[in-house]
């Protein structure tokens, strides 16, 4: 039997309970060959809140899942088992929905964070802004764009950023932009399924092979440098958490840091110490300033689209 990982308050949150009416499924389903994800949904945005800093704040959230889903797709043909493979897969698609839904959410909030192609270009808007923006323009946390590693390190970046991020979504659940709090609480149950996955492989991992507890220990050291950014406040988050639309990145990363200390210590396995990379108060991807990992993987997730740009397919 597969170790269990601890559990917490979003665990028996009905994700789907009210996100939209009875029949009326489809409308978040990812792939389904809509034009608009967010049709039928009154993308307004709420009275008193700032349009731009929302589009920000989604395209933070979407570039995380994205850059996340390309690398994890990277394991196709090369993860250890097939059902390996179709879990990863699996979870990048989850993460693809979300950042349609994010950069959709964006893109009504402000138009302007859209990018401009040729006329007769049919890309939507979430393609635009996936493939035709530039490093400089996304604003994912480094944790995302490193290199996979081997599968010990993909394991440990997969459960330090479920963990957050089901922290974070689960907060927004009750965001004061209906959009960002349905597609939050749709989010909550996807991302509890990547957490226990990771968390049980992060266990199995360490109480396994001498080889395994090593690489697991390695994987654990190489990444926790990347962790310290995902408690930072940035003026964007800090503008719509007094506006009752965003989530307190700090307390999230509070409530983050608790349970990954609780799987370690399960796990017996030491938390890293030493200096983060980068510092505190140091740019980093949330300001658009990236390891340089990220121009590398975006050149590969962009080329075909970008090489034609009114390409139909």
């Amino acid at each position: 039997m597969a170790p269990t990982p601890p559990r917490d308050e979003h665990d028996e949150y009905d994700a789907y309970a009210g996100l939209v009416e009875a029949g009326e499924e489809t409308r978040w389903a990812f792939g389904s060959g809509f034009d608009d994800p967010l049709a039928g949904v009154d993308v307004s945005v709420p009275p008193g809140a700032d349009g731009p800093a929302l589009a920000a704040y989604c395209l933070m959230l979407g570039d995380d899942a994205l850059v996340l889903a390309q690398r994890l797709a990277q394991w196709c043909t090369r993860a250890p088992e097939l059902e390996e493979e179709v879990a990863l897969a699996n979870i990048g698609l989850d993460l693809v929905g979300q950042t349609r839904l994010l950069y959709a959410r964006a893109a009504a909030a402000d138009p302007s964070v859209v990018p401009t192609l040729p006329p007769g270009s049919p890309a939507p808007p979430e393609d635009r802004l996936a493939f035709f923006r530039g490093p400089e323009e996304y604003r994912c946390v480094w944790l995302v764009e490193q290199p996979n590693g081997d599968f010990a390190a993909t394991v440990v970046r997969l459960v330090v950023f479920a963990a957050w991020r089901l922290t974070l979504l689960g907060r927004l659940r009750t965001s004061r932009d209906p959009v960002l709090a349905a597609v939050s609480a749709k989010g909550v149950k996807e991302v509890r399924y990547h957490r226990d996955y990771a968390a049980r492989w992060l266990l199995t991992l360490a109480g396994g092979t001498v080889e395994s507890r090593r690489r697991t220990e390695a994987a654990l050291e190489s990444l926790w440098p990347c962790v310290e950014e995902l408690g930072r406040t940035d003026d964007v988050s800090e503008r719509l958490v007094a506006d009752g639309v965003a989530a307190d990145p700090a307390a999230a990363f509070e409530d983050t840091s608790a349970f990954l200390h609780r799987l370690l210590e399960e796990g017996g396995l030491r938390v890293p110490t030493g200096s983060p990379e980068p510092a505190p108060g140091t740019p980093g991807g949330r300001l658009g300033v990236h390891s340089p990992w990220l121009g590398s993987l975006l050149e590969e997730m962009q080329g075909i689209a970008r090489a034609h740009p009114a390409g139909r397919w």
